[in-house]
């Protein structure tokens, strides 16, 4: 096993031909290492390519061209060890309705040829909050509990590596908390966790590193620390001593929006001013300062930076 869970070279996926006749590219020669034990963002916008990624992994889409090695076994040599090293809660909750979530997850189980010795359903509903329904029909449960069952499913074969595709979709934040507290939880006894999420604070928040594709290719990979520190952007939050105060900000500095109670958000490029000749600006124009703030980028300014048209080169 080496220091990855998972390594992608060279990945392609065309789906057919458009009625151009140009080919549907959903992954384009994508190269990415997902290293163990972590846990791992993986972003892009809608169409990115995220999904045909995932379901590749899953076993359940076939690749046009590449090499995926999944907990040191290559996809092509090894199908077999390496879907048995990866677990996947999908986005759809694709739950048959008769079954009851302790029938759901032994048949999960038997799929895996786990032998009836080494089955933990009891154990995996309790984990999952899901022991007082372990004998109700799939179709009784609220959603919430269907994407608890879900996560489940996923566990049944002690898989080494666990994707969440979109885990807290429409999810309350009861669940949603219950959730990471369980991923946080498998994640330090040695799972590699792969999350894909459009609430991108929850990304900033969970995951170690992060990659963002975008065309079926990728972007960047970086330490979540890092990928913030990319963005130059910043912005002071400055609370004067009069609320209705004019205020002309100096050059390289934008005065993006004025609160209610007259506080002035400036933002700038900490590579072209720095706080200083903002506070020097503030003082000749006599504007007097009860309280400042600074705001820091956040990842959501790091995705629109780098998925946006015309991305900066690194």
């Amino acid at each position: 096993m080496s220091e990855n869970a998972i390594e992608i070279r060279d990945l392609t996926k065309i789906y057919g031909r458009d009625a151009d006749g140009q080919a549907k590219q959903a992954l384009n020669r994508l190269n990415l290492d997902v290293p163990s034990g972590r846990i791992f963002g993986l972003l892009g916008p809608n169409g990115a390519g995220k999904s045909t990624l995932i379901n590749i992994l899953a076993g359940l889409v076939i690749k046009t061209s590449g090499q995926v090695r999944i907990w040191g076994f290559d996809q092509d040599i090894n199908p077999r060890q390496s879907r048995a090293a990866i677990g996947v809660m999908p986005q759809e909750l694709n739950l048959d309705p008769y079954f009851t979530p302790r029938q759901a997850l032994e048949v999960q189980a038997g799929l895996y040829g786990v032998p009836r010795s080494q089955r933990r359903s009891d154990e995996i509903l309790a984990m999952v909050g899901l022991s007082d329904k372990a004998n109700a029909y799939a179709r009784s449960l609220s959603g919430g509990m269907r994407r608890r069952l879900l996560l489940g499913k996923a566990l049944v074969h002690h898989p080494q590596i666990l994707v969440l595709d979109e885990p807290t979709a429409g999810v309350d934040i009861e669940l949603r908390q219950m959730l990471w507290s369980n991923i946080r939880r498998l994640n330090d006894a040695g799972m590699t966790i792969i999350l894909t999420t459009h609430y991108l604070e929850e990304a900033e928040e969970m995951c170690d590193e992060i990659a963002i594709i975008d065309g079926g290719e990728l972007i960047i990979q970086d330490s979540t620390q890092a990928l913030l520190g990319r963005v130059d952007r910043k912005a002071l939050v400055i609370i004067p001593e009069t609320a209705d105060i004019a205020f002309a900000p100096p050059a390289d500095v934008e005065l993006t929006r004025r609160e209610g109670d007259g506080a002035l958000v400036l933002s700038y490029h900490r590579s072209r001013v720095s706080a200083d000749q903002i506070f020097d600006a503030l003082r000749a124009q006599d504007v007097r300062i009860r309280d400042v703030a600074s705001m820091e980028a956040d990842l959501e300014d790091v995705f629109l930076e780098l998925t946006r048209k015309g991305r900066p080169a690194a």
